[in-house]
């Protein structure tokens, strides 16, 4: 009787779901609708938005002569200013090796990894680093978090990640994220597009910081790379060392790669093989692979630039972000404006304060 009873609900169920599908037909597909509800949090108008769905309408229909087969719909991403903040007042990655050198006893750094570490601290909230900041960060980085176990490294990373966004309050350094970006990556993913993070920040940071958000395999983050090695392998040769049944690997103090500009398109191509035909970013760092995907592709290809152009609900520049949209326009680059096409940036329950805690947390 139980098992009739499962089967009569289940055609009941599957009725009532006939109906409603056809019900949306006869009221035209509700296709604002089903956008409206895709796309919460953006202003529906937004001329970047409209683009998007357009191209991803266009490609992934078989009668278009710009369909893409689902095996090539690659789209890229940039992380820090593109699918999450980097003006908390700074970079993610920059917050955790200031922690880590000046405030974890478990930490031995050297001279020139606490001067990197303390021109964090100073110039954070101004941004007045030197030029070369990205390679000296990665040359400290890999320095301060040497020795870790990839284990104790995530250990490391959710502790700080858990903790209250400097800056704003409302949401821990693991929520913030762009809301609108996230409804992107899964808009893309439903349409059959695989999505890569191709980040300047190590790659272990960003699987840490996407667990349990946006359903990203952990094979599809590229990034800021270390050597890794056993314990026991103290710098021997891999081609000579063989590693012990429970033996643990560790991070050593030897940067691979810092993944930005040119490296980003060469990481790709090493690690996907192929060239994306999406690609977003927000930052110079990203235009070679927005280039890359836009020039000499086989396939119908976009790009688009974020600018942090918002400075209500976060910490842009209004006037910077008008530069940079002339910039990357004449690059042939779509412009996504926070200010301008984000309905909402982080969820309506966070609000930007305005006041940092930085230099009395780390000094």
């Amino acid at each position: 009787m139980k098992g009739n009873k499962r089967r009569v609900l289940a055609f009941i169920m599957a009725a009532v779901m006939l109906v409603m599908v056809f019900a949306g037909c006869s009221k035209g597909g509700n296709k604002k609708e089903t956008t409206e509800e895709v796309f919460a949090s953006w202003h529906q108008d937004a001329a970047s938005l409209q683009t998007l769905i357009d191209y991803v309408e266009d490609v992934t229909d078989e009668k278009s002569e710009n369909f893409i087969p689902v095996e090539n719909r690659i789209a890229t991403f940039d992380m820090d200013g593109t699918i999450c903040g980097e003006l908390f007042p700074t970079y993610l990655e920059y917050y955790m090796l200031a922690w880590r050198v000046l405030k974890d006893l478990n930490c031995k750094p050297d001279e020139e990894t606490i001067r990197v570490a303390e021109m964090i601290r100073d110039e954070g909230i101004s941004h007045n680093f030197p030029d070369d900041m990205a390679i000296l960060h990665a040359q400290a980085a890999a320095k301060a978090y040497s020795g870790m176990t990839l284990e104790e490294f995530s250990d490391f990373t959710t502790e700080i990640l858990l903790r209250d966004v400097d800056g704003f309050e409302g949401m821990t350094y693991a929520e913030a994220f762009y809301l609108p970006m996230v409804e992107v990556i899964e808009y893309l993913q439903e349409n059959g597009f695989s999505v890569y993070v191709v980040s300047g920040s190590d790659r272990f940071i960003c699987r840490n910081l996407f667990e349990g958000v946006i359903d990203i395999p952990s094979e599809n983050f590229i990034g800021m790379d270390v050597f890794l090695e056993a314990e026991g392998q103290n710098g021997e040769n891999g081609l000579d060392y063989e590693i012990k049944p429970g033996e643990k690997v560790v991070r050593t103090d030897k940067l691979i790669i810092k993944n930005l500009q040119m490296n980003k398109v060469s990481q790709i191509m090493q690690e996907i093989g192929k060239k994306p035909v999406l690609a977003f970013g927000n930052s110079s760092g990203d235009t070679s692979m927005l280039l890359y995907a836009t020039t000499d592709n086989p396939y119908k290809s976009a790009a688009f630039m974020l600018i942090a152009d918002d400075e209500e609900r976060d910490y842009g520049n209004t006037e910077k972000g008008l530069e940079l949209k002339e910039k990357w326009e004449g690059y042939g680059f779509n412009v996504i404006s926070m200010k301008n096409d984000f309905a909402t940036i982080y969820g309506e329950n966070v609000k930007k304060t305005g006041t940092f805690r930085w230099m009395e947390e780390l000094k």
